[in-house]
């Protein structure tokens, strides 16, 4: 087998094999200018993957129900592509609450190397309503009720601000509580 038919025989991906093989014709055209186009629309976002000037980290909890209504406020922020992430069991809670006392350096060190990296201006915690991580860290009667619940949050949520602003003073800080829904409901 020479040289070439081996070349032939590993390409086997839709996009090199037309060349290879002498059939390259509009098709192949078409869709090595469709992957190529793929490449260079991200090139801004790869650019500025490792390091550069972004604007937050947002911290949010692991639950699935949470992904799109938190995207949507980035969005909605016009956060996209300007900001780290940091998710974990209860957001805030798990940052301070002492039931999670084991994760709370894993946040502390990528919040550091997020100000190294990606020089933020601020951190945004949002904790969500109906949180089972609030549930283990301070029993079902911190959760109780609504207002129960939005105690529970304010408070682990200015305690989040308190230790942030320690640790590192130059950050801003904003912290709030989604319902399910997507609706934020903002503490100072």
């Amino acid at each position: 087998m020479t040289a070439l038919q081996m070349v032939r025989r590993k390409a086997s991906c839709a996009c090199c094999s037309g060349f290879l093989d002498g059939k390259f014709d509009r098709r192949h055209f078409v869709r090595a200018v469709a992957v190529g186009a793929a490449t260079f629309g991200l090139a801004p976002y790869i650019a500025l993957a490792a390091e550069g000037n972004y604007e937050a980290m947002v911290l949010s909890c692991i639950d699935p129900r949470m992904q799109e209504p938190v995207h949507k406020y980035t969005v909605e922020q016009n956060l996209t592509g300007k900001f780290s992430q940091f998710v974990i069991a209860g957001a805030a809670i798990g940052v301070v609450a002492p039931a999670f006392k084991e994760w709370h350096k894993a946040f502390w060190d990528n919040l550091g190397t997020s100000i190294q990296l990606h020089h933020i201006k601020k951190v945004i915690a949002i904790d969500h309503r109906d949180c089972g991580a609030a549930r283990i860290a301070y029993g079902e009667a911190k959760v109780a009720t609504p207002q129960v619940e939005t105690e529970t949050h304010k408070a682990a949520l200015a305690e989040f601000r308190k230790q942030v602003g320690e640790r590192h003073p130059q950050l801003g800080v904003e912290t709030g509580l989604m319902a399910l829904d997507g609706k934020l409901e903002m503490f100072s």
